[in-house]
């Protein structure tokens, strides 16, 4: 069972990463056009504002990022930061815990995008159609020689 959910790893990976940059993404195009809800509940942020704005601007590019596995790294290290920004400068300083000062979104997106920061786009993703073979594995160097046939030649 274990060797079949290692097989299928990249795939999960892949499939988490589309799903979580498309959520993001629709929290930046609420923001930003007032589509889904709009921003809280309604309407959307003012251009250039701070931190609002920007903040709509890195979910949607971001998100969209992620969600094709385009720059993926990079794009989920910056998305997690906006998040752990969000989370300690918005969220934190209304209570401790994210149940209580309402900032479970933040929180959850920050561990996501920093998890796919070091897991990279996984299967399914336009960085693997870009990614060299100095990312893969190198193979496994074999033995010229068995150790049974260096046993013999004493």
């Amino acid at each position: 069972m274990t060797g079949r959910l290692n097989n299928a790893q990249p795939y999960a990976i892949g499939l988490f990463r589309i799903v979580v940059g498309l959520l993001f993404a629709c929290h930046g195009a609420a923001s930003l056009f007032g589509v889904l809800g709009g921003a809280m509940g309604g309407g959307t942020v003012d251009t250039g504002t701070w931190p609002g704005w920007y903040a709509a601007v890195i979910q949607l590019v971001g998100g969209g990022l992620v969600a094709l596995g385009l720059g993926t790294r990079v794009a989920a290290l910056v998305a997690s930061g906006s998040m752990a920004y969000a989370y300690f400068k918005v969220h934190q300083p209304e209570a401790l815990w994210p149940m209580e000062n309402g900032g479970e979104a933040s929180a959850m997106f920050c561990w996501a995008f920093l998890l796919l920061a070091f897991t990279g786009s996984g299967a399914l993703g336009v960085d693997r159609l870009f990614s060299s073979r100095s990312d893969e594995q190198p193979a496994r160097p074999t033995a010229a020689v068995t150790p049974d046939e260096v046993r013999t030649a004493r």
